[in-house]
């Protein structure tokens, strides 16, 4: 995973809290349910000690993935991005498409995207195509259903 995933202050503080919280809060509970669950004797039949087990692994497993994360995240301030005439990391761009339909969406990183609230990854199709876009510019984005047009209409950024 290269060094080049960037993500908004506000989504690295995100994994960080979630990061923290299965630390500090779920594995600790899983930990101590799997002790006493241990101490009632046969294990093979003990469902309370099994799922224990099973859930520590998936805390651990996501853990590590966090861990991943954050380490080859670049935090990018959206409000200090100095040319705002242009669609860039954290820019909040509206479109429309060849039928006149209207959509906000923002680019952040990957780790924060969540297409029902218009927060599209950076390296999704959409924002592949509109880096560096400007208004008035047309992009053709290819989806599973095929090419779409969707001009930019404006580009904002957030304050500092």
């Amino acid at each position: 995973m290269s060094r080049d995933s960037p993500i908004t202050p506000a989504g690295l503080a995100a994994l960080r809290s979630r990061y923290d919280h299965l630390l500090g809060v779920e594995r600790p509970k899983i930990a101590e349910v799997v002790s006493w669950a241990a101490g009632n004797g046969d294990r093979s039949e003990n469902g309370d000690y099994l799922y224990g087990r099973k859930r520590m692994r998936e805390i651990d497993r996501e853990l590590a993935h966090l861990a991943r994360r954050m380490r080859a995240a670049r935090v990018i301030d959206p409000a200090a991005q100095v040319d705002r005439s242009r669609a860039y990391f954290g820019s909040m761009v509206d479109l429309e498409d060849e039928e006149g339909e209207r959509r906000t969406i923002t680019i952040v990183g990957d780790d924060e995207q969540d297409a029902a609230s218009g927060r599209i990854g950076w390296s999704s199709p959409l924002a592949r195509a509109l880096r560096g876009a400007g208004v008035g510019d047309i992009r053709t984005v290819r989806l599973p259903g095929g090419e779409k047009e969707w001009e930019v209409v404006a580009i904002s950024y957030p304050l500092r």
